[in-house]
């Protein structure tokens, strides 16, 4: 069933509209709801949204509660491939959990928070943006650890990464709704304006093995296709950064262990055809994020790495 949470007039008879798909079947409870789109340029919860209720809906006998579908957030910015809202220059994920009496987006976003709140569990989908690409992780504030690693590990992701709580942005939809006591989980997958459809098709595994474990789902998801995840508690992750401007060329792929030493690029300048730096590992880990967007400036990120 579609329902509407959001319909609010814009200029020339159009309307901004966001919307959810709400699947329900038996007597089940239970409600777990997926949400993506907060950012128009992450499009790797599109395929998972749709893929996922192709699942559902092949096998509904199998549900046991409702799921909710929540496939763009911000459908303007998908539709004309921004980060954040067009016209308004606002990052949805920042301006949680809104105001009912505010602008336009504040508004919506706090009739989103109203429309979440009380789930038994939230996924809240993002893919990297351009510059990054991510193995498929969960990511979680160091004050929700113990509330929401182990639900996180039934995901079917490569890694948790347990944040420290100064670094977790208070305005995002996943804080705000943990602090309302409504569990939500932020999965980052991919990197930004492209899908992969193999972690989406491992992320529709991971969602429907995560709602047999909350007794919503009856057919059991096959175990030894679910991946047991790293788990990095805060400085255990290093950072690689660029010391110096120029193309960062690379062959190497993330979802890897490196050594320390290990060379994981170069940035070349293709004016003079030098090396202006070799780009090595400083640590032995696990290779979780690589850049994807070649053009660097001093400073900018081009690793990370679970330190082992």
């Amino acid at each position: 069933m579609i329902k509407t949470i959001v319909s609010t007039a814009l200029p020339i008879d159009e309307r901004f509209m966001i919307k959810k798909n709400v699947i329900s079947h038996g007597t089940g409870k239970k409600r777990i709801c997926i949400v993506t789109g907060t950012h128009g340029d992450e499009l790797e919860g599109q395929f998972i949204c749709w893929k996922l209720q192709r699942n559902i809906l092949d096998n509904l006998e199998q549900l046991d509660g409702t799921v909710e579908v929540y496939p763009a957030l911000n459908p303007m910015g998908i539709d004309s491939i921004t980060r954040g809202v067009p016209n308004f220059d606002i990052d949805m994920n920042r301006i949680f959990p809104g105001n009912p009496n505010g602008s336009m987006v504040e508004q919506t976003a706090h009739a989103i928070i109203e429309d979440l709140k009380g789930a038994d569990m939230v996924i809240d989908i993002h893919s990297s943006n351009i510059f990054l690409r991510e193995v498929p992780q969960v990511r979680i504030n160091i004050n929700d650890s113990d509330t929401l690693v182990p639900w996180a590990k039934h995901l079917n992701v490569n890694f948790v990464w347990v944040h420290e709580a100064a670094t977790v942005l208070e305005s995002t939809l996943a804080h705000s709704l943990n602090s309302t006591g409504t569990k939500t989980l932020v999965v980052e997958l991919g990197v930004g304006m492209r899908i992969n459809h193999y972690y989406g098709k491992n992320m529709v595994n991971g969602l429907l093995n995560l709602m047999y474990e909350m007794g919503m789902w009856k057919q059991s998801v096959d175990k030894e296709k679910i991946i047991t995840p790293l788990l990095s508690i805060a400085d255990e992750v290093s950072f690689v950064n660029a010391t110096h401007s120029g193309i960062f060329s690379t062959e190497t792929h993330n979802d890897q262990i490196v050594e320390k030493g290990q060379l994981l690029g170069q940035i070349i300048s293709p004016l003079t055809g030098e090396v202006i730096e070799d780009v090595l590992s400083p640590t032995h880990g696990y290779l979780f994020t690589i850049r994807a967007y070649p053009v660097c400036y001093e400073g900018s990120l081009l690793a990370r790495i679970h330190n082992l």
